[in-house]
C-alpha cells in the first residue's frame, strides 16, 4: 500500500494495511513482488489475491485475479508511435512490460478487463478467457465539492464567453493523441461563426507532466498552427473540481487511439455534456449513443463532428439526455460487487479442491456486461 493513499481509507472498517516497504524502481519492485509477496500473503491468512496493477504474481500460495487494465500492451499504434517519434528506450521498457503483462494473464486464474471491448482485446491477443466488469463511477463524490473554482481559473472560463468550449481531460502522453486534437482548432477557427476554445488540464511542458512522454512536439505544434489563443493550458485540477470545468464547456472530446475504458468520458457524460471521441470500440462501448465519433488521426473529421454539434441545438440536446442516462451504466458499488463474486467462486473452487487453471473458468461467470 502506498503509504501516501493511506490516510484515505483510515477508518474503513474491516480494512488493515501491511507496511511492506516495496521498493519504487519498477525491476526491483516486480522481483521484490515475485519473490517476498507469497510470503507476506501467506503470513496475512488471505483466501484470494487481487492483483491491480497489470502485473501477477507467479504461483501465489491463494487464488489470484488480476485487474488488467493497461491498453498499450495491445496497441501496435502506441509502438509505432514511439518509433516515429525515435523513443527507442521507452520502446524497449515498453516491450519488457508487454511481455510481463502477457505472462501475468496466463499467471492469474482469472483476469479482469474494465469493458468488453478490451477484454476481447485481451482475448485475442492471449488466448485466454477474459472477464468484463465495468469501471464504476460515484456521482455523490464526484459533486460533492460544491467550492467553486479559483479566481484564476474561473477567469480564463469567464474570458471565453461566447466561444465554443472544447474540453480534453488528461496529462500529456502520446497514446491520449494531442496532435490530432490541436491540429482540428485551425480547420474550426475557419469553418465556426464563433470563436473556439480548447481547454486542457495540464500543461504541454514534459517537466509538469508525470512519466516520460515528452510534450515538446504538442507546445511546439502550437505555436506552428497559431493557436496560442484558443488552446487554453489549465494545468492539473483536483479531482473535487473537475465537475466545474466539465460544466463549464459545451462538450467533451478526445482523440485518444488507446483506452480500455475512459473515466473522463463517465464524468463528462454525468455532467450533460456531448461527447466527439475517436472511434474506438471501447468509446462506443461507454459512451453508445451519447457520443459522435471520427478516425482518430482525422482532424478533419474530428472538425467535422464537431461542427455537427456545434451548429444543432436539437442533437446537443440529444446527445446530452442520452448523456445523463448512460452515466447512470456504472457503479463502484456493483463494480465490487462482481468482483467479489469472482473472488468467491475463486476460493470455493480451492476448498473444494477442484483445479483452478489460469485463465480459464470452471463455470461462467455472471460479470460480463452486455450493452443495450
Amino acid at each position: 500500500m502506498n503509504p501516501k493513499l493511506g490516510h484515505q481509507f483510515s477508518g474503513l472498517a474491516n480494512i488493515s494495511f501491511c507496511d511492506c516497504a516495496a521498493p519504487s524502481e519498477v525491476a526491483q519492485r516486480f522481483w521484490f513482488e515475485q519473490t517476498e509477496l507469497p510470503r507476506l500473503i501467506r503470513s496475512s491468512g488471505a483466501d484470494v489475491l487481487i492483483s491491480t496493477g497489470n502485473f501477477a504474481v507467479r504461483n501465489p500460495p491463494v487464488p489470484q485475479i488480476l485487474l488488467s487494465g493497461n491498453s498499450l500492451y495491445t496497441c501496435a499504434d502506441f509502438r509505432r508511435d514511439l518509433h516515429s517519434r525515435r523513443e527507442y528506450r521507452l520502446l524497449l521498457e515498453h516491450e519488457i512490460r508487454r511481455f510481463f503483462a502477457r505472462r501475468s494473464i496466463y499467471w492469474s486464474d482469472a483476469t479482469v478487463a474494465p469493458s468488453q471491448a478490451f477484454a476481447d482485446k485481451l482475448r485475442r491477443w492471449t488466448g485466454r478467457e477474459i472477464l468484463s466488469i465495468y469501471h464504476g463511477f460515484d456521482p455523490a463524490v464526484f459533486f460533492a465539492d460544491d467550492r467553486p473554482l479559483l479566481p484564476e481559473i474561473q477567469q480564463k472560463f469567464d474570458s471565453a464567453r461566447g466561444s465554443l468550449r472544447l474540453l480534453f481531460v488528461s496529462h500529456y502522453n502520446y497514446y491520449r493523441n494531442f496532435e490530432t486534437l490541436l491540429a482540428a482548432i485551425p480547420m474550426l477557427r475557419a469553418h465556426l461563426g464563433k470563436k473556439v476554445r480548447l481547454f486542457l488540464t495540464c500543461r504541454l511542458r514534459t517537466e509538469e507532466n508525470p512519466g516520460s512522454h515528452r510534450a515538446d512536439r504538442a507546445a511546439a505544434l502550437v505555436h506552428q498552427l497559431g493557436i496560442e489563443e484558443e488552446v487554453i493550458e489549465l494545468g492539473l485540477i483536483p479531482y473535487g473540481s473537475l465537475h466545474h470545468i466539465y460544466k463549464a464547456c459545451d462538450l467533451y472530446v478526445t482523440a485518444s487511439y488507446a483506452e480500455s475504458f475512459a473515466h473522463p468520458l463517465v464524468e463528462a457524460m454525468a455532467c450533460g455534456k456531448p461527447v466527439v471521441a475517436s472511434d474506438l470500440p471501447v468509446h462506443k462501448e461507454v459512451c453508445g449513443r451519447a457520443g459522435l465519433y471520427f478516425p482518430p488521426f482525422s482532424p478533419e473529421d474530428l472538425c467535422a463532428q464537431i461542427m455537427r454539434v456545434a451548429e444543432s441545438h436539437t442533437l446537443r440536446e440529444e446527445l446530452s439526455n442520452e448523456a445523463r442516462v448512460r452515466s447512470q451504466s456504472f457503479s463502484w458499488a456493483k463494480h465490487v460487487r462482481e468482483l467479489v463474486s469472482v473472488a468467491f467462486e475463486l476460493v470455493q473452487e480451492a476448498r473444494n479442491g477442484n483445479p483452478v487453471l489460469a485463465g480459464h473458468r470452471s463455470r461462467d461467470i455472471e460479470a460480463i456486461h452486455k450493452i443495450a
